[in-house]
C-alpha cells in the first residue's frame, strides 16, 4: 500500500455502524475510492462506553477501507456527536485600525466573540461566521475592504464536553491515526447533502442517528442553529421488539426491511414472519401492527425536531424546507410524515457530486462520511468559512495525542 497526499479520510462512529469512507481529491472534484463498516455496539447517545471496543470498530472499518482504496490511512476527520454537544450565537466587537477592514481585523472579531462563559468541563468544537456588521450595515458576507471603525462578527459557537470527545479521539489514537479534525456530525452531512440555493434561502438539516437526532438550521448561507436530541432509531428498534416480543437484532432487521412510519400508506393484507424469543416458532404479524408501532415513536421524534425549529426562533424563514439524514431517515414514509408534521417541503439528503465509487456511498445514511470529506478539502483549499475560524479543539487534540504516547 502507498501513501498519497491527496487523500482525505472521514470517520463517522455512530451507535449502530462506525464508517470509514476514503476520498481522492483531484482537479475535477472528489472520488469515493474506498468504504469501511462495522457493527458498533459501545456508544450510548453519542458517548464512548467501552474504548476497546470502540478501537476494534474503527480498526476494522479502516483495514476495510485501507484495502478497498489501496492505500495506507495515516490521519482522518472524526464526526462527533451526542447530546453533550452544544450550539449558541455570540458576537464579537473590535475597533478597526486602518479604517479598512483588513483579514487581522475579520481574526480579531471572531476571537472577540469565543470570550463567553464556558464552564471548565467543556471545550470549543467550532467557531462559524454567520455575518459581519461594519458601522451599523448589516448582513456583510466578507468585510474585508469596507470602509469603517467598528466591525461586528456574528458566529454561532459549538461546544463539547471534553472528556466525551477525548475518549473519541483516545479511540482513534489507538488505531495508530492522527486526528485532521473534529467535526459536527450535522454540521458534515449539511456539507455533502446541501446546495448553496437551500443554505441561502433557509433550510433545516435532521440527521437521525441510532440514539441522537442532530439539526442544523441555515438561512442567508450561514448556519443560525445547531441541536441535538437524544432520540433516534433505536428508540423505533427497541419499540418493535418489546411490541412484537422479538430479539433486538430481529427487531433492527424487521425494521429495516418492513417498517413504515406511516401506517395508511400500509397494504391491510401484508403480513411478515416475527421471530420469537426463547426457542418460539416465528409468527405472522400484519405488517400494519408494526406500522402502529413505528408511527407513534417516528412522529414523536419528529415532533421534537419540529419544537426546536421553533424554539430557535427561525421557524419562518425556511423556504427550502427540511433535509433529512442518518439511517433512520431510509424508512419508508418518513418524508411524507415530516411534511404533515412541518408543513414544509422535506426531501432525503443523498450525497452528490462525488466520482469513482459514488454509487456505494449514494445514500443518506453515508451523508456524514461523505461530508467530513468534503469539509476537509475545503479547509485544506481555504474556501470556506473554516479557514477564517480556525479551531482551538484541535490543540486539545496534540495534548491528548502526546499524553497517549507518553503513557502508553
Amino acid at each position: 500500500m502507498g501513501r498519497r497526499s491527496n487523500v482525505l479520510v472521514g470517520i463517522d462512529i455512530g451507535t449502530t455502524k462506525t464508517t470509514a469512507i476514503v476520498g481522492e481529491v483531484t482537479d475535477t472534484g472528489i472520488n469515493i475510492i474506498g468504504i469501511g463498516t462495522s457493527p458498533a455496539k459501545e456508544l450510548r447517545k453519542g458517548v464512548v462506553v467501552n474504548i476497546e471496543s470502540t478501537v476494534e470498530a474503527i480498526k476494522k472499518a479502516i483495514d476495510e477501507a485501507e484495502h478497498m482504496s489501496g492505500c495506507r490511512i495515516n490521519s482522518a476527520y472524526v464526526g462527533v456527536a451526542g447530546s453533550h454537544i452544544k450550539g449558541q450565537n455570540s458576537l464579537g466587537i473590535v475597533a478597526i485600525k486602518g479604517r479598512e477592514v483588513g483579514e487581522e481585523d475579520v481574526q480579531r472579531a471572531i476571537e472577540a466573540s469565543k470570550a463567553i462563559a464556558i464552564p471548565v468541563d467543556r471545550e470549543i468544537l467550532h467557531t462559524l461566521p454567520q455575518n459581519y456588521v461594519v458601522d451599523g450595515q448589516d448582513g456583510v458576507r466578507d468585510p474585508v475592504g469596507m470602509s469603517g471603525v467598528r466591525l461586528e462578527a456574528k458566529v454561532h459557537i459549538v461546544t463539547g464536553a471534553a472528556a466525551a470527545i477525548q475518549n473519541i479521539v483516545k479511540s482513534v489514537n489507538r488505531v495508530g491515526l492522527d486526528i485532521d479534525d473534529v467535526v459536527l456530525e450535522q454540521l458534515a452531512a449539511s456539507e455533502a447533502v446541501l446546495s448553496a440555493d437551500e443554505k441561502d434561502l433557509g433550510v433545516v438539516l435532521i440527521d437521525i442517528g441510532g440514539s441522537n437526532t442532530g439539526i442544523a438550521i441555515f438561512s442567508e448561507g450561514s448556519i443560525k442553529h445547531t441541536a441535538i436530541l437524544p432520540v433516534g432509531g433505536n428508540y423505533l428498534t427497541s419499540d418493535i421488539a418489546t411490541g412484537l416480543r422479538t430479539p433486538f437484532n430481529e427487531a433492527e432487521k424487521i425494521k429495516i426491511k418492513y417498517g413504515c412510519a406511516l401506517t395508511a400508506m400500509i397494504p391491510k393484507e401484508e403480513t411478515i414472519e416475527v421471530p420469537s424469543v426463547g426457542g418460539r416458532e416465528a409468527r405472522e404479524v400484519s405488517r400494519q401492527i408494526l406500522g402502529r408501532i413505528i408511527e407513534p415513536r417516528m412522529e414523536e421524534i419528529l415532533n421534537m425536531a419540529s419544537k426546536e425549529v421553533v424554539r430557535s426562533g427561525f421557524e419562518d424563514l425556511l423556504a427550502a424546507g427540511v433535509v433529512l439524514t442518518g439511517g433512520t431517515s431510509l424508512l419508508a414514509g418518513i418524508n411524507e410524515l415530516a411534511e404533515q408534521i412541518f408543513d414544509m417541503p422535506v426531501r432525503s439528503g443523498i450525497p452528490s457530486g462525488m466520482g469513482g465509487l459514488s454509487d456505494v456511498v449514494n445514500s443518506p445514511a453515508y451523508a456524514t462520511g461523505v461530508g467530513l470529506i468534503i469539509y476537509g478539502s475545503r479547509k485544506l483549499s481555504g474556501d470556506s468559512v473554516y479557514r477564517k475560524t480556525g479551531n482551538i479543539f484541535s490543540n486539545m487534540i496534540k495534548t491528548i495525542k502526546k499524553w497517549f504516547l507518553e503513557f502508553f
